[in-house]
């Protein structure tokens, strides 16, 4: 299927994106010459930027240092039991390159200075081969930092197609919307109050969206698109053929928030088992999706897929959504949804439980946690609400 060559290939399948020109808008900033290869300060975090980093690093012919900043080592877990590094670190020190670590929290980096890493990053006013890159680093740059590199040398890797979901999570919602298509940007970036994720772009590429596409799969060709297309623009920039354009004004392009507890909570009388399944798809590798037993407990649901086989009498039984039944033809829970479909649950985990098979899970089924179905048997009852 095409999305196991997508995983298994995603260099070679990086080439069916469909390449199409920005809009021919007026363009805002000619890129000036920088003279030599740029001095890159590069903020990220997670393996959507270590991927486009990794890209940058071979790319010699764009950079001549390479200065990385991310997020100190912390504690998590509980009682702080695990210590969390960032993965942007962990590459930078096997690729030999220095590694800042700025303040842990929100407000100390607002007023954190770019002269606390050496130069080629303090001087002033800022020579034009210096160059600020931000990918999936998850903080807002202070006006103080942005000012210390010139217009059009402070570029952000945001994987959309802009101006549709702006915000910290456009792989999620486009995932959660059923998308078709999507894509990757390098836009300038702008202060706060002139809009996230408003700058004007330097460069665009559109993708399909493979139909049983996940965060993962999806997160990991989006970062290939935007290294590749990174390094492209700053080689324009580098020969003097880099054109920045507007970006177009739509006011009802959707928006991409952070994703919340909320979004994992399933309704079931609402959702159809292919909406749960997109869903779990688009955020249960931060959020896994949830719902409550009748006794008021979470019970997370994980390893979902639709339910394909002839439903039988399990309609019947199954009367109304959230209603479950351990399905032997499957080895799973077949829980009723909207639109009359079925939910396959290979794996469950009980609130403050491990994660455990179907079978084992419904063996441990107490009464509080069942309602009579339309059969009279006894089944599972999972409610949105307590």
């Amino acid at each position: 299927m095409l999305i196991g060559a997508f995983r298994r290939y995603p260099r070679i399948c990086a080439r069916l994106v469909l390449r199409r020109p920005l809009s021919q808008s007026a363009s805002t900033i000619q890129a000036e010459r920088p003279g030599r290869p740029f001095d890159i300060l590069f903020f990220g975090r997670d393996e959507f930027s270590c991927m486009v980093l990794q890209q940058l690093y071979e790319a010699r012919d764009v950079w001549q240092e390479i200065h990385i900043a991310t997020q100190p080592n912390m504690k998590t877990g509980r009682n702080g039991s695990v210590l969390s590094v960032s993965p942007l670190k962990t590459v930078g020190q096997e690729l030999g390159l220095p590694v800042h670590e700025i303040p842990p929290d929100k407000p100390s980096f607002r007023t954190w200075q770019v002269s606390s890493p050496p130069p080629p990053f303090s001087e002033l006013p800022p020579p034009s081969p210096r160059l600020l890159v931000t990918a999936s680093f998850g903080r807002i740059l202070s006006t103080d930092l942005l000012q210390r590199f010139a217009p059009g040398r402070r570029l952000n890797i945001h994987p959309s197609l802009l101006p549709m979901y702006r915000g910290p999570a456009p792989i999620q919602h486009a995932l959660l919307n059923g998308k078709r298509e999507t894509g990757v940007c390098v836009i300038e970036m702008t202060e706060a109050k002139a809009g996230i994720d408003s700058g004007d772009i330097w460069g665009r590429e559109r993708m399909p969206i493979p139909e049983e596409a996940d965060f993962p799969a999806l997160r990991s060709f989006l970062a290939i698109q935007g290294g590749e297309l990174l390094i492209s623009v700053l080689r324009e920039m580098i020969q003097g053929t880099a054109v920045a354009r507007h970006q177009p004004a739509d006011f009802s392009a959707p928006r991409a928030p952070m994703i919340t507890a909320d979004d994992a909570l399933i309704h079931f009388s609402t959702m159809t088992s292919q909406d749960i399944v997109r869903r779990h798809r688009a955020i249960s590798h931060q959020k896994p999706l949830f719902a409550y037993t009748k006794t008021g407990k979470t019970v997370q649901l994980h390893s979902l897929s639709v339910y394909e086989l002839p439903p039988g009498s399990l309609l019947w039984r199954l009367a109304e959504p959230g209603m479950g039944w351990y399905d032997p033809r499957t080895d799973a829970l077949a829980i009723r949804c909207a639109g009359e479909t079925l939910l396959v649950v290979s794996e469950l985990k009980k609130q403050d439980r491990t994660l455990i098979p179907a079978k084992a899970w419904w063996n441990g089924i107490r009464p509080g946690m069942t309602a009579e179905g339309g059969d009279g048997q006894t089944v599972l009852h999972l409610v949105s609400q307590i």
